[in-house]
């Protein structure tokens, strides 16, 4: 009897195209033997980053050079299945997590154990917090430099990165301020520690943020540029550090035109700064705050919320994709790679 070859799916970028379902294809492949120093994981849950996701398929991600085709997706987590010669850091049935791009949208992932981190448990929340979690810490702790007691501001605060950052400020005894949009979502961000949201629907950010916090804000971190990005500039207290770690509204295609004074009007005379976020830099840091946020996690200090959304499968991941970029969506999107049921 003839062996039948074992084979897996994946998410493949084919073409350069304006958003992520038009630009890629779900290709079959065969599966295959670690080599040496690598590891095979079947992956079961996936983690969504749909701006990411849409800005390569789009080829504008400045840091990431694509060469087409390539596969696609970061975050993923599942179960070690086999392991290559010189392996000692995995065994078979371990959890292991894909935090690599081009590791993520895939049943399947043969790649250099170095690739992967360990996790206790195959869950949508070691993942959620092995990866996005991370970057909500290292943001804080490194680039924002925080402190106990501070004034916090953080945009996108009901989303996967948002609800972690609303988390982590509030444990170390901020005041946090969040930015959400919708009476749902702001109820959400309030019940994580927020003492104060604002409904950019119903309120004028920049508004709120003259009138209750005019430069009180020592650290803010903004993953969606424009106006809010502005307020929270325009706000920062002696010393205050402005963190960009996205630009969200970059999606909608316009040019930004910026008819404000330069920058440097708004941080010279309060000797604050704005720093950019790249978690891709800062890979230093990432298993110290792992092994933090595993620990908060187990004590019941730090919660994950996932998206209410369930989707399965291979395909599940566009619609996943298209979930986060509408907006509606609370913590982290995660795709269950099982079909449904």
């Amino acid at each position: 009897m003839t062996q039948v070859e074992k084979t897996y799916r994946a998410i493949r970028l084919t073409r350069i195209a304006p958003s992520f379902r038009e630009a890629c294809d779900i290709v079959e492949l065969p599966s295959r033997e670690p080599g040496p120093g690598e590891i095979r994981v079947r992956n079961r849950f996936c983690g969504i980053n749909g701006i990411f996701d849409t800005q390569i398929a789009r080829d504008a991600v400045d840091y990431v050079k694509i060469a087409l085709p390539t596969f696609t997706g970061v975050e993923a987590i599942g179960t070690v299945e086999a392991v290559g010669e010189g392996v000692s850091d995995f065994a078979v049935g371990d959890a292991a997590v894909s935090v690599r791009f081009t590791g993520g949208y895939r049943e399947e992932n043969t790649a250099p154990a170095s690739g992967f981190v360990k996790a206790p448990a195959v869950t949508r929340e070691y993942l959620a917090l092995a990866s996005t979690g991370v970057s909500a810490m290292v943001a804080l702790e490194r680039i924002g430099e925080l402190k106990d007691g501070e004034t916090v501001a953080i945009s996108a605060a009901a989303g996967g990165l948002g609800h972690f950052l609303v988390q982590l400020a509030a444990l170390r005894g901020c005041h946090v301020v969040g930015v959400a949009g919708g009476p749902q979502k702001c109820a959400f961000v309030k019940s994580l520690g927020a003492a104060r949201v604002i409904d950019y629907k119903a309120e004028d950010v920049a508004q709120v943020l003259g009138r209750e916090y005019h430069n009180a804000l020592n650290v803010a971190v903004d993953t969606v540029s424009g106006p809010i990005h502005d307020a929270f500039l325009a706000n920062l207290a002696n010393h205050g550090r402005l963190v960009v770690g996205g630009a969200a509204s970059d999606l909608e295609g316009k040019p930004e035109i910026v008819t404000a004074p330069r920058i440097a009007n708004s941080i010279y005379y309060k000797s604050a700064s704005v720093r950019g976020f790249m978690n891709g830099l800062l890979t230093q840091y990432w298993d110290e705050a792992r092994a933090r946020l595993f620990r908060l996690y187990e004590e019941g200090k730090l919660k994950v919320h996932l998206d209410s959304a369930d989707y399965h499968g291979i395909e599940g991941i566009y619609d996943g994709v298209e979930r986060l970029l509408s907006a509606r969506s609370s913590g982290k999107v995660v795709v269950d790679l099982h079909a449904a049921p």
